[in-house]
């Protein structure tokens, strides 16, 4: 029985995911460990079925859009370096500085910026740049069910996109969509705790 250190000398590219991600060794481990049990055939990879055994995406109204951004440009599989960049985004924010970082080094995975691309691209489904209205009330739908009629998920639609639309064009950009939850923790909303 050896220490948790040597557990982590296992992990595939351990020391380069961990600086890339901002995990701690513990927890890239136990991320790991979590990736292991999920690739239940040993295959070395995850697929979407692997994916939706997770019983907190099986019941998430934006569960299979998440899973969705595991496989970016329609691949099948997501190894462990691409498991655990998805998750980074999840990582709680770190209390220090940000006027500490080295402005050399790439904007870390869990900064507010890249918590708001991943959030955008959950409505941006055509991946055109743009959340439409109909990306929006597809969305509002997978959210809300049956619990509202569909001329209230109408409207509530037209109203989201035109309060955050600026340009008049009928659609909410990436610009458009940071500016209108400027006020909104997205730092506390988008983070998993358990994730440190």
């Amino acid at each position: 029985m050896g220490s948790r250190g040597s557990h982590a000398a296992r992990i595939p590219d351990g020391d380069s995911i961990r600086r890339e991600t901002g995990f701690s060794q513990a927890s890239l481990l136990r991320l790991y460990h979590r990736f292991r049990a999920l690739d239940r055939n040993k295959k070395g990879y995850l697929s979407r079925m692997d994916l939706q055994q997770i019983g907190a995406l099986a019941v998430n109204p934006l569960g299979e859009r998440i899973i969705d951004s595991f496989f970016p440009d329609g691949n099948l599989r997501v190894d462990f370096p691409g498991f655990v960049r998805i998750l980074a985004h999840f990582r709680p924010v770190d209390d220090e500085d940000p006027g500490m970082r080295d402005p050399r080094e790439p904007e870390p995975l869990n900064s507010r910026m890249n918590k708001l691309r991943f959030a955008f691209q959950l409505y941006d489904l055509d991946r055109d740049g743009k959340i439409s209205r109909h990306e929006m009330l597809q969305v509002l739908r997978l959210m809300v069910g049956v619990q509202v009629t569909e001329e209230q998920l109408e409207s509530i639609a037209d109203r989201t996109v035109q309060e955050a639309d600026e340009d008049g064009d009928g659609a909410v950009s990436f610009l458009e969509f940071t500016k209108s939850l400027e006020k909104m923790d997205i730092e506390q909303k988008m983070s998993i705790r358990i994730l440190k």
